[in-house]
């Protein structure tokens, strides 16, 4: 049988869900590859991909998309993962330099602002260099290690997870794994769940070359993964999930809310 090619974005959030493949376990069975994750969808709708660790908002995009079940990541109050930057209180934010790689993000700030201010906020696409950013627009979305790295400055940094938790008391489900119509594996869910297993029983390991590799500070990474992430699908993140949904649909981002299919 042809190995399953596996796709997920190698941010520091988004390690420990995919650790085991990244060290290379079940390698017998699967392809696993690093990806933006913009292109994470359309790999996986054109076919290139069988499974992938997707951002929450490009599920309802791809047809016959099914979910692994249990699993997710989810940020829990003042996440990093997705930070806006600006110069202005949020109410004064009305252009945003955007890192083209995150949709998440895109829908997120468009979302709050949308139900915070009734602001359709200009969204302009540009390389995630902070100064150049601030510098030709009012605010700076950033996402990943160019969030995780920011150190405070002559600016504002606001949460994205943290403010959509103080909007719907939710949790901010940034990404799941979908699965491709027509893969199809017995125990499918058992390898992602080893995998997360994996990624959570030596996390002490994931921490430090996590934070060598990108020159951060250990703490601080492990203060974010033990403090401000989950990564395991239970009733309040679905909420926050249907949630982030409804209200993609009520501003037209999405022609209905998704009825999701679950991979048993």
């Amino acid at each position: 049988m042809p190995k399953l090619r596996v796709g997920f974005f190698n941010t520091i959030d988004c390690r420990p869900v995919a650790w085991g493949f990244l060290k290379g376990h079940h390698g017998d069975l699967f392809t696993p590859s690093q990806h933006a994750p913009t292109v994470l969808a359309k790999l996986l709708a054109q076919g290139n991909l069988d499974i992938a660790l997707l951002p929450t908002a490009d599920i309802p995009r791809i047809p016959g998309v099914r979910i692994l079940r249990d699993i997710c990541v989810a940020g829990r109050g003042e996440s990093r993962g997705l930070i806006l930057v600006s110069r202005d209180e949020p109410a004064a934010v009305t252009q945003v330099a955007v890192d083209p790689e995150s949709s998440q993000g895109v829908t997120l700030l468009r979302l709050l602002w949308l139900e915070r201010y009734g602001v359709e906020l200009d969204l302009v696409p540009m390389r995630p260099d902070l100064e150049r950013m601030l510098r030709e627009h009012g605010a700076a979305l950033l996402i990943g290690e160019n969030a995780w790295r920011l150190e405070e400055g002559p600016y504002r940094i606001h949460s994205l997870g943290g403010d959509w938790e103080a909007l719907t008391q939710l949790p901010c489900v940034a990404a799941l794994w979908a699965v491709r119509a027509g893969v199809d594996l017995p125990d499918l869910s058992f390898y992602f769940k080893s995998s997360l297993r994996y990624g959570k029983s030596l996390q002490e390991n994931l921490i430090r070359e996590a934070a060598g590799e990108q020159g951060l500070d250990p703490a601080m990474v492990r203060r974010q993964l033990e403090d401000h992430l989950t990564y395991f699908l239970r009733e309040v993140e679905l909420r926050g999930l249907q949630e982030l949904y409804r209200r993609m649909a009520k501003h037209g981002m999405i022609e209905a809310e998704p009825e999701l299919t679950f991979l048993d």
